[in-house]
Formats: C-alpha cells, structure tokens, sequence
C-alpha cells in the first residue's frame, strides 16, 4: 500500500480517510489516478477536483459511499455504474436490519477494497460477472442466521462466499485457536480466496503454466473433498513445513496455491508500503539483516523481492514483540515454498 497524501493540501492520509483533517476537504480514492484526493461538490451529486490539482475531471462517489457510507471510492461521471470498482464486485450484502450487520459489511468492503487496490497495482485481470456473466469475479456476504446450513467461506467458479462471522474480531480469532492456526484475518481471507479464482483464470487453461504447476503443488484432480476431509481429521504431515508455507497448504494442491497467493499478495503489499515509506534497515553489526530501499511486486525480479522480504519480517517481529504482541509474521519460509511463491510472481507478471 503506497503512502497517500491530500491532493489539496498535501496532508498526509490513509487510504480509507473520508476528510482530510488539515483543509477539510472531502476525500476519494480514485483508482486510475492511483490517488486520494481532495473533492469539492458541484451539482447533480457531481464533484471535482480543487483548481490547484492537475486534472479537472468530475467524479461521483459511489452509491456506497454517498448513501450507505460504507466505502470511500469515486467513480467518473461519464461511468454508467453507480457503484465503484470495488464495490460492484459484492452481490449480496448482509441484511442490515439485524445489528452489527452494517458492521461487518463496512469491514468486508475494506478489506476487499485494499485486495482490489493490490490487484490493481499487480495488473491482475478484473471482469464482474456483468462483463462475464459466466467467469467474473462476485462477492456475496452470508450469515449463519440467513442460510438454512452454516456458510462456509470459500470460493466456486468466480464466486466468493464470505461468512460476515469473519468480521467480528473475537469470533475469528476463537476460530484462529480452535484451528490451531496462526495466523487468521479478513484481509487474509480475501486475498486467499481469490486465489482460487486466479487458478482457474490464469493457471487451469493454460497448458504450459498447468505443467509447471502440477511439477510444484501436486495434482489437483486429486479427490477435494477427502482431501480437505484427510486434513481435519488427520492434521497436516508432521514435515508439512519442509515443503508449504502453511499448514493448510498441505492439504490439497489448490490450497497450497491459494496459500501461497495469499503469501505473495502479503509480501508485495508490505514491500510497497516500506519502499513508500522511505523504510531502510542499516544495521550496526554486519551479520545483522539489511535493508535497503525497495519497491513492490512486479516492478523487481523475484529474487529482489524475496530477499527484501526476509529483513522486513525480521524487523516487523521484533517491533511486535516490543509491544507484547505475537509476531506479525508468523512463518517460515522452505526453499519449496520459495519456489511456489516465485511460479505465482511469474504467473502474475504474465498476466499483467
């Protein structure tokens, strides 16, 4: 995630601000400039940016964000969607008339909004279903009390459930202890899912990239259901981290690619912020790990990219752990799974 600032005033904001704190304007995310900027209203529900920034195109803010205040994004007035890039990916939304509902949908839409942003930047290929009803990407939150079996999070031919339980944050972390997992949050959720998604769009009909993948994670038209049966019932292989990079990963083929999906998005995201934040680690002992400027994603060879990463979590837990709190980056890494991570990088700068 870069760091943002006012398009008016220069104030440094964050990526889900709605008003800047220093000139008051009204904030917007606009995804093809890659901004936040400052708005000012004019009429019809229209609004622009103040003459002191570059381009004077009108925007409307997406129904969510005028109506709902659910998002932060704005949409071009020539745009016949009324909703934003992010938000007219969402088909179902919690029903609001049960409390804490309007809460979790506003969590759900943040966290996919900063998967969307990282998407984005990475060049991935977004289609809705109303541009492929057939293959595009939908979202539909469920609850437990709406559906007639408890919803399970997950994802089916372009279509990812969410369980709006995920947004409570006491619930998912009795459900982090109770799969012994250790590490477990939305954002996590949504960029794994969408992981299987990216499977079948960019792995599954490409012959070559289907070869590589079977060579890497396996076979997977190995029977899912016994598969993910195995796992709960048995646990993963006692050397599961010799080869994955979670123990989830061992269960299957195509979650050891979701998991490791999920594993790049978090790396290119945590790289871009540190870079964007001028983040440096210049230690006083040489054997100590360093850091120098960086960048994201694909803009570096992956071998960059990875050996960017090992000093970022290296000093992302120690600060961790000067708070109290557990590791933020609980995981280690195996060569196999470092070659996983490089196969979902090449498939992704091949998509871009």
């Amino acid at each position: 995630m870069k760091v943002f600032h006012c398009s008016h005033c220069r104030h440094v904001v964050f990526f889900e601000n709605t008003h800047c704190v220093n000139c008051g304007h009204t904030l917007a995310y606009v995804p093809n400039l890659s901004a936040v900027v400052a708005m000012e209203p004019l009429a019809d529900g229209l609004w622009r940016m103040p003459v002191r920034a570059p381009a004077r195109r009108r925007y409307r803010l997406c129904q969510n964000y005028a109506q709902e205040n659910i998002c932060n994004w704005a949409v071009a007035a020539e745009d016949p969607q009324r909703l934003c890039e992010s938000c007219r990916l969402t088909q179902v939304i919690p029903n609001l008339a049960i409390d804490g509902n309007r809460e979790a949908w506003f969590k759900l839409e943040a966290a996919k909004r900063r998967l969307i942003y990282s998407l984005m930047q990475l060049g991935c290929p977004i289609e809705t279903r109303l541009e492929n009803p057939a293959g595009g990407l939908a979202y539909e939150f469920l609850s437990d009390a709406d559906a007639e079996s408890p919803v399970l999070t997950g994802h089916a031919h372009g279509v990812v459930t969410v369980n709006i339980a995920e947004a409570d944050d006491a619930e998912r972390e009795r459900r982090r202890l109770q799969m012994g997992e250790p590490y477990r949050t939305l954002l996590g959720h949504f960029r794994h899912e969408v992981g299987h998604y990216y499977w079948e769009r960019l792995v599954h009909h490409n012959s070559s990239r289907l070869e590589q993948f079977r060579s890497l994670f396996g076979d997977e038209r190995a029977r899912y259901a016994a598969a993910l049966h195995a796992y709960y019932q048995n646990g993963p292989p006692v050397n599961w981290a010799q080869s994955f990079v979670s123990a989830y990963a061992s269960s299957h083929p195509w979650e050891d690619w979701a998991e490791s999906w999920a594993h790049y998005l978090h790396m290119s995201d945590m790289l871009e912020t540190a870079a964007d934040c001028g983040l440096s680690l210049i230690p006083r002992r040489r054997d100590e790990p360093v850091l120098l400027r960086t960048r994201s994603g694909t803009e570096q060879p992956f071998e960059r990219l990875i050996a960017s990463w090992f000093p970022l979590t290296y000093i992302l837990n120690n600060l961790n752990r000067s708070m109290g709190l557990a590791d933020g980056y609980p995981f280690v890494l195996s060569m196999p799974a470092i070659d996983k991570l490089r196969f979902v990088h090449d498939v992704i700068v091949e998509a871009s």
